[in-house]
């Protein structure tokens, strides 16, 4: 249902967060190291998200990514709106384009209701939340080896 590279970007931003407690500043390649994305694809995402003020980036030899402290509040669902845009919540699950209340695909109501349930959860956690639980170790960002 996201992108493939709203996926990096939440990942991107939840790594990041996790560095800011301690005032980190986090480079491209430590950022796609981590996340497992090609480093020029998360430097581009990285830089759609400093256009929409949800991670800071600061130029020079001690610069790098970092998040100031009300954006670790906002919700994962302005990072989905910053790449994905908030028509994924409003698509068919079937790919239709003509699929509504009114002329519903085979799959509308039970898609709508998991697309729903999916905005949610986005709109009601936190970057600070999920950068928590990173650092605790009770979950992860990257993939098995």
């Amino acid at each position: 249902m996201i992108s493939k590279a709203c996926k990096y970007g939440i990942r991107a931003v939840v790594f990041v967060a996790s560095k800011a407690e301690e005032g980190q500043k986090v480079n491209v390649k430590e950022i796609s190291r981590e996340v497992d994305a090609p480093e020029a694809f998360t430097a581009k995402i990285l830089q759609m998200l400093n256009k929409h003020r949800i991670i800071t980036s600061l130029k020079g030899p001690y610069g790098g990514f970092y998040l100031e402290e009300y954006q670790l509040e906002q919700p994962i669902i302005q990072i989905v709106e910053a790449i994905d845009g908030m028509s994924i919540f409003r698509e068919c699950g079937l790919g239709l384009k003509q699929c509504s209340e009114v002329h519903p695909c085979p799959m509308h109501d039970r898609f709508k209701v998991a697309r729903d349930t999916l905005k949610e959860v986005f709109e009601n956690t936190t970057v600070r939340q999920l950068a928590l639980e990173l650092k605790e170790g009770n979950s992860f960002i990257t993939n098995l080896a």
